[in-house]
């Protein structure tokens, strides 16, 4: 299959957020075997390369990005045969699709991820999670080009490294692979799962729902906050959930809950970690700090149904979301004492510490 390379590419039409300048070259993956012959052609052209999956979850710079876009489009949902339920996913498949997939053949493990945007290679990358569900509980392998030995790999779920919104890939081998199938392990009739507090008020005194019927309660949960994208709704043209759900020590945490008693806050909604820590709702956090739904900045702004989602309201620039951010995480900050770390990846922007 011939490689295709395209030069000065916009890339704001390839996010859900809709905001940065263009790409000095994007060649489209469709096949595992092109990798190695982009790669080529990066080093020939000594230019950066960054792998773009759907851009759901991407910020790039209005000055645009001076290197390589590798678009990933690798298709195909198949059964290893290896049992019922065990499906290698290409690293192009739209997430939605494949969890649509699941649910038609009666696969639970996913069902709580419905409505998610992007492509199946990024989900292993962020650990992607929703809805008391994430994605690395059901993920068996991820098969990756190791850009240091530059062959094909399979790394084991164990390998991955997989914890909250992170994986090896995100953490500490960040940039070195190129997610192109990912294997998962679902449970073929198996039980949905209703966990989270907004899907158990949604099902109180209704017989056991149906993973179908988990499937749509769910994306109407997102709908509700402006989490799914629609051409028709304004408020899902963002890059999702902006910040992570902090997570602080004993410590921190007391310091945090006297912040909020001096200004007559309580009932801090807060949840214990396995290791003896404190996640708390970056969501709660903003829009007590003064940061309210429909917040206004310049072109950009806060979602009207859902604090955490950063909008494009229309003609943002990249500059005008990167000074929301900061204007939110700075009010935190200062009300709360807690620092919110974006969950977006940001693309072309010089000053990367200015934004991590």
């Amino acid at each position: 299959m011939n490689l295709r390379i395209f030069e000065n590419v916009p890339l704001a039409p390839f996010t859900t957020l809709g905001v940065g300048g263009a790409a000095r070259f994007m060649a489209v993956i469709e096949d595992e075997n092109q990798i190695a012959g982009a790669l080529s052609f990066a080093r020939k052209h000594d230019c950066p390369v960054f792998i773009l999956g759907g851009g759901s979850n991407l910020v790039v710079a209005d000055t645009g990005f001076p290197g390589l876009a590798l678009k990933i489009e690798i298709s195909g949902i198949q059964p290893t045969g290896e049992k019922r339920g065990v499906i290698s996913v290409g690293a192009g498949v739209t997430w939605d699709d494949f969890v649509r997939y699941c649910v038609d053949h009666n696969l639970a493990g996913n069902e709580c991820l419905s409505g998610i945007p992007g492509t199946v290679g990024g989900v292993p990358i962020q650990n992607v999670g929703a809805y008391g569900q994430e994605a690395g509980e059901t993920i068996v392998s991820a098969r990756v080009w190791d850009r240091e030995s530059e062959k094909i790999v399979d790394l084991s779920n164990q390998e991955c490294a997989f914890a909250y919104r992170s994986s090896v890939f995100n953490t500490s081998d960040a940039g070195r692979h190129i997610v192109l199938r990912v294997k998962f392990n679902l449970h073929y009739e198996g039980t949905p799962r209703v966990q989270y507090a907004d899907l158990r008020r949604h099902f109180a005194g209704k017989p056991a729902p149906s993973l179908r019927q988990v499937r749509n309660a769910v994306i109407d949960l997102r709908k509700a906050k402006g989490m799914f994208v629609s051409t028709e709704d304004p408020d899902s043209k963002s890059a999702g959930s902006f910040f992570r759900n902090p997570v602080i020590s004993p410590a921190d945490f007391s310091a945090m809950k006297q912040r909020a008693m001096d200004i007559n806050l309580e009932n801090i909604p807060c949840f214990d970690t396995p290791e003896g820590d404190t996640k708390l709702s970056a969501a709660w956090l903003i829009e007590h700090s003064g940061i309210y739904k429909g917040y206004v900045h310049n072109g950009a702004g806060v979602s009207g149904k859902h604090a955490l989602a950063l909008i494009n309201r229309g003609n943002a620039s990249a500059k005008d979301i990167i000074e929301l951010m900061e204007i939110i995480r700075q009010r935190v900050m200062e009300t709360f004492g807690v620092d919110l770390r974006p969950e977006p990846v940001f693309l072309g922007f010089d000053a990367q510490k200015s934004i991590l």
